[in-house]
């Protein structure tokens, strides 16, 4: 959705953009449908209900609600730590996590990061290319935003390994629900690096590809891999 739109650009907080007929994007004609309908949803709900949500929790009790979310997902980047060999980072991923559901009360609190284990991104997306999976064309899927094959199909690898699989849905689904609001309403003063662009679909495509791409070789790609995009 349009959260997820603003949240890439943040997090790279540059413009990026690709050619419009970027051969990664064949479907760019059904895509801009779809960002338009993720936009209307966001506008219509998300962003209301975030701003209501900033409304009536102070930014403290917030951060402790992002900070045990966080917590409560994080086997997953030790999983992917481990499917990538990245044995030094899986070690001080486990401690972090342990840290934090003991001397953090359930992850409420975040002592990981004062003592130096910061938080990390991997997932089964990035797995997939690590070991030399290639993207595939853009996508932007109705509620979910911006992604591609290889993303998509790393996205079901993290719901297998969620540490909440099979849990009943009277936990999940309102845990899910206050995750994206969570997330939303972090992102309400971020807004306007979209709005200032001439295409903010052409720019989202093009922070999403990079980002990912970023994410894959550790924020060091080769040559090669940003020449395919892959």
């Amino acid at each position: 959705m349009r959260l997820l739109l603003i949240g890439l650009a943040c997090l790279l907080g540059a413009c990026a953009h690709s050619p419009v007929d970027d051969p990664h994007d064949p479907y760019e004609s059904w895509n801009r449908k779809v960002y338009g309908f993720n936009d209307a949803v966001d506008r219509a709900v998300l962003k209301p209900t975030a701003k209501a949500y900033v409304k009536v929790l102070p930014s403290p009790v917030r951060t402790g609600i992002g900070n045990f979310i966080d917590n409560v997902f994080y086997p997953r980047v030790i999983v992917n730590d481990l499917l990538q060999a990245k044995w030094r980072h899986a070690g001080r991923d486990t401690t972090r996590f342990l840290l934090n559901s003991t001397f953090g009360l359930a992850g409420l609190l975040d002592p990981a990061t004062m003592v130096g284990l910061e938080r990390r991104n991997e997932d089964f997306g990035q797995t997939l290319g690590y070991w030399g999976l290639g993207q595939g064309p853009f996508l932007m899927l109705p509620f979910l935003g911006p992604s591609t094959p290889r993303e998509l199909t790393g996205f079901g690898g993290d719901y297998l390994v969620n540490p909440l699989w099979g849990v009943d849905g009277s936990v999940t689904v309102p845990l899910a629900g206050l995750r994206v609001v969570n997330y939303r309403a972090g992102l309400l003063g971020s807004e306007g690096m979209i709005a200032q662009q001439f295409d903010p679909y052409l720019f989202i495509r093009g922070v999403y590809l990079q980002r990912r791409l970023n994410l894959v070789h550790d924020g060091n790609p080769p040559k090669e891999a940003i020449d395919y995009g892959e």
